[in-house]
């Protein structure tokens, strides 16, 4: 007896001791069951503890508290552990994971469901990520951020207002949570969220933070919820994604649509929600040789014509036809191309690279986007070129040199409606230069001798 209560005195003393270390907003690391994230945890305890407090010192719209469980009333919540700052594991990656509940609702009259997206998006989660990017940008020990905000939407149902929770869950790279923090503008922040995977109620959607409201997406594919470790409650709402957790925690997602920056405030209206805990999904490209094989035949039709109408001014290499290829863990429709620059001198890689881009691949991407409508099953288009100079007598003709564009669709249908420029286009992307990743500013590298 003796040897157990010193036993639970050790554990008491080391459980206060490592509590005493952690704000209110972070999970100690000691209700962390994986060793490599409880470690991680830990070892950040101060940046977090500093995330935490400028969460705390942000003055959102309607009250906002971070929670482990998601769709609670608010008096259950002023009652309920807010330690929600921790690592978790997502599709095999460690993120920094934040979730909390937003007591506002919003008219389903008056907000389309990407619209509450928009707004909850940019209210919440943007002042998370502001939060937490400048503080983390150079810790190499983890992917990305996995944020999740639950808020309300009230509607009419024979005549009577119901209001039902909604989830918003948003992944999102370290390198684009960078770009988003520091973005200044509407358009710039659009760019950054290209790279990120957001989901309302378990639907992933596309976010637009551009003025003007795109049209409503066709639902997507039910996902399929990963087993997670929680004591989940049951909730009217759809849940969304689940967190590989170690903390008992849960996380949830979102759906399309933009709302202007200048919409009502009160069309807004504080919430009482009801009980619930979210799920985070485990969304990962199926790149097995048969899932590319299906994509490359439905995509053959469609590339057969495009072929067939662009051969001229597109330059197709005839031994290599359009194919899907993986690359960093997307599929790609690869475009195999011939350039030829009307410049005949020596340029450098970079100047040749942006000049391929401009006389050749830009004015080619409104075209080819015009032969895939809708969803493709396809990440994005990869324009992949070998670039040569225009020849003249006594000027030494530029060597070949291998070029590829990988840009995502949905950075392409920014572009395609004049909301991204070339240079968005190629940020928001991957340039490959003999086979290395490089960076591309178009305009110093045509200035350039």
């Amino acid at each position: 007896m003796r040897i157990n209560k010193a036993c639970l005195l050790s554990l008491s003393s080391a459980f206060l001791f490592t509590a005493s270390l952690t704000s209110a907003q972070v999970v100690a690391p000691i209700e962390i069951r994986d060793q490599e994230t409880r470690i991680l945890q830990q070892a950040a305890i101060n940046d977090l503890n500093t995330v935490g407090k400028s969460i705390l010192a942000h003055r959102f719209h309607f009250a906002f508290y971070l929670s482990r469980k998601l769709d609670i009333d608010e008096k259950q919540q002023l009652r309920t552990d807010q330690h929600s700052i921790r690592f978790e594991r997502y599709n095999g990656a460690m993120v920094l994971a934040i979730s909390g509940n937003y007591y506002s609702a919003y008219s389903s009259d008056r907000f389309t469901a990407g619209q509450r997206a928009k707004e909850t998006f940019l209210q919440v989660v943007l002042p998370i990520v502001k939060a937490a990017a400048p503080v983390f940008q150079n810790h190499p020990s983890f992917q990305g951020y996995a944020i999740e905000v639950s808020h309300h939407v009230i509607s009419k149902t024979m005549g009577m207002p119901i209001e039902r929770p909604e989830n918003l869950m948003v992944y999102i790279p370290q390198s684009a949570a960078v770009k988003l923090a520091v973005a200044e503008n509407a358009l710039a922040q659009q760019v950054a969220v290209m790279d990120a995977q957001v989901y309302l109620n378990a639907n992933r959607i596309n976010l637009w933070l551009t003025e003007g409201d795109q049209p409503e997406p066709a639902p997507s594919a039910p996902l399929m919820l990963q087993k997670v470790s929680a004591t989940l409650v049951p909730s009217p709402a759809k849940t969304s994604i689940s967190l590989e957790s170690d903390a008992g925690s849960t996380i949830a997602k979102p759906d399309p649509k933009p709302v202007s920056e200048s919409a009502n405030a009160s069309s807004i209206v504080a919430t009482t929600p009801a009980a619930n805990v979210l799920l985070l999904p485990a969304l990962k490209e199926d790149l097995s040789p048969k899932a590319l094989g299906d994509l490359q035949i439905s995509a053959q039709g469609a590339t057969n014509h495009l072929i067939k109408d662009l051969d001229t001014t597109a330059h197709f290499v005839t031994y290599a036809p359009p194919a899907i290829i993986p690359f960093r863990h997307h599929a790609y429709l690869e475009l195999s191309l011939t350039t030829t620059l009307s410049e005949a001198s020596r340029a450098s890689r970079y100047k040749t690279a942006a000049l391929a881009f401009e006389e050749h691949i830009s004015p080619l991407i409104r075209r080819v986007l015009s032969y895939f409508p809708g969803d493709q099953g396809f990440y994005g288009i990869s324009f992949s070129t070998t670039v040569h100079g225009h020849a003249k007598p006594g000027v030494p003709a530029l060597a070949p040199l291998s070029v590829e564009f990988f840009f995502s669709v949905s950075a392409m249908r920014c572009y395609e409606a004049y909301d991204c420029t070339s240079q968005q286009l190629i940020d928001s992307g991957t340039v490959l230069i003999s086979g290395e990743r490089v960076g591309l500013d178009l305009q110093k590298a045509e200035a350039s001798e």
